[in-house]
């Protein structure tokens, strides 16, 4: 039977259990939209093509299956580019379709046309075009497999607009299949007597391709060895914070004590992650090409292996792969580095315990234990970038698998629409969102999406007034320059209330508490402005102490 290639798109979809997508609507792809009508693909309409695509980025990176994203041509496309490169950066399997100008229009620019397969690769693991409506199946299936084998990240297919429409006959989609690598045997066995004969070994988590249960592996592997085991940046929901080998985060503002614990370790095993410019503190932490500590390296992508540090062992598998051959690994009867894990572990804690005090009324220390406090360990944290995040990233102590949707590419306005994605897809669990002032705006009218679903996130959006870490940089380097940071910022609290929200305004650090629990009980979604003086920058140093530390 002959089916139009709007059809057959959705029905490869299908086929690949896509249960939801998200889109900006544009009429290059028309067909698709029809097709849509009678499925039941749960269709989530967004206010902007970049927030789109970081939507489907959060469902790709909670889920491990790609994220769908559908925008049009030109504009739309180069919208979704925000997320695109989110997802590249991050190893985030994605999906994105764009509607394309028709076929005969092709090389001559015409309304919104862009070469997609020049313009787009950067970005993307592989970029295609679809002229032939026959070949949707294979197309997207190819998609699928290449978006999640290897190293995960986002896929581009463009879908000319009179392609969609045309009706064909094609094979039926079929689901695709992920391409696998395991550990070998005697890597495995390499791998044990190094651990064995080490001193002061050191386990680096991050990356993707991880899943519940092999986090959980991980933790029973770390505790058989007693191993120190520290997450990578943003990949902080892969290790139990409070567990007594946790050693801290690996990312930007490294505690320097676990800093120093790396440098000086004699075994670094990087499990999952790539260890790139912020993990490795400006790549100062393992020495490149040939790291100072014996390294074992494990990545499911074999390009990625020695790209930048040459391992000493490494490893081609997937995170999951990997630590499920580590089950029956004996530990020796004699753990040396036992008393060195307990102390890195209470290093972390004595890191991770937040001030009480600062400049201005609000003091984010009292805040953040509170949100410790009355927050259940399966609750969703999403954020952008900023320094507001430091109090995140630094006091939550992450306790479950899935709890994190933050960009490693350090990408503004990222909050919101994961936020948005994350309580779509798990609308049983609390959602909170993090954003600066100047974060929150760059994509915070997904917080109409949010309306519109009737998704109660909470948004707490902490107000400074100034773009926070660029001013804090321009202070350090230029004091009392000031240019391009300052803000002008609306009530965010009416905002949300004039969006159909529940809004609040915090000026005083006693206030917060209840605030919550209004968001909470409202069950709309929410925005929680908290004013904090712009002098309190980071939690240990405020802007005229950097300024006046460069003048010196």
């Amino acid at each position: 039977m002959k089916k139009t290639g709007g059809e057959l798109i959705v029905e490869a979809l299908k086929a690949n259990g896509v249960k939801r997508l998200s889109c900006v609507p544009g009429e290059s792809f028309l067909a698709v939209l029809d097709a849509l009508y009678d499925s039941d693909i749960d269709v989530v309409v967004c206010r902007q093509e970049g927030g789109a695509a970081m939507m489907a980025d959060a469902w790709g990176r909670l889920t491990g299956e790609p994220g769908i994203c559908m925008v049009t041509r030109g504009p739309g496309a180069t919208n979704a580019t925000a997320g695109l490169h989110i997802a590249r950066q991050d190893s985030i399997p994605m999906i994105l379709f764009i509607g394309q100008v028709q076929r005969d229009a092709r090389e001559r620019e015409a309304f919104q046309e862009v070469e997609f397969r020049r313009a787009l690769t950067e970005f993307s693991k592989w970029v295609g075009e679809i002229d032939d409506a026959a070949r949707i199946p294979e197309f997207v299936t190819r998609a699928f497999a290449i978006a999640t084998s290897g190293r995960p990240g986002p896929v581009v297919l463009s879908l000319p607009e009179d392609m969609l429409r045309d009706e064909v006959e094609a094979p039926r989609a079929k689901q695709y299949s992920r391409v696998e690598a395991h550990p070998g045997r005697r890597q495995i066995d390499d791998f044990y007597l190094r651990l064995l004969k080490a001193e002061r070994p050191m386990v680096i988590v991050g990356g993707t391709r991880w899943d519940a249960d092999a986090v959980a592996d991980l933790k029973t592997f770390s505790e058989r060895f007693a191993l120190p085991v520290g997450c990578s940046f943003r990949r902080q929901m892969l290790f139990d914070h409070l567990h007594s080998n946790y050693a801290g985060d690996v990312g930007i503002g490294i505690n320097p004590a676990l800093a120093n614990e790396i440098k000086e370790s004699d075994l670094l095993i990087l499990l999952g992650g790539r260890m790139s410019e912020m993990p490795s503190s400006g790549y100062t932490l393992i020495d490149i090409p040939y790291p100072q500590q014996s390294l074992v390296h494990i990545h499911p992508d074999p390009s990625e292996l020695g790209r930048v540090y040459r391992p000493d062992l490494a490893i081609c598998a997937s995170p999951s792969d990997f630590v499920a051959d580590l089950i029956d690994l004996e530990a020796p009867s004699e753990l040396r580095w036992a008393e060195r894990t307990e102390r890195m572990h209470q290093a972390y804690i004595a890191w991770s315990t937040p001030p009480q005090s600062g400049p201005g009324p609000v003091h984010m220390g009292p805040i953040m234990e509170w949100i410790e406090a009355n927050t259940r360990p399966d609750a969703i944290f999403t954020n952008g970038a900023g320094n507001y995040a430091t109090w995140l990233h630094r006091f939550h102590r992450f306790r479950q698998f899935n709890t994190q949707a933050a960009p490693t590419s350090g990408s503004m306005g990222y909050g919101p629409p994961a936020a948005v994605a994350a309580k779509r897809l798990f609308p049983e669990r609390e959602v909170i969102c993090f954003a600066g002032d100047g974060c929150f705006l760059m994509h915070g009218q997904e917080f109409a999406t949010a309306v519109r679903y009737s998704l109660p996130i909470i948004a707490i959006v902490i107000n400074n007034g100034i773009y926070g870490t660029i001013r804090m940089h321009q202070e350090r380097e230029y004091p009392g320059r000031v240019s391009g940071t300052d803000l002008t910022n609306p009530d965010f609290a009416s905002l949300a209330r004039a969006y159909g929200g529940h809004g609040e305004t915090v000026e005083a650090t006693e206030s917060f508490a209840a605030a919550f629990e209004r968001a909470r009980a409202s069950g709309k979604p929410s925005i929680i402005e908290v004013k904090l003086d712009p002098e309190a920058i980071t939690p240990t140093r405020t802007l005229s102490e950097i300024a006046q530390t460069k003048s010196r």
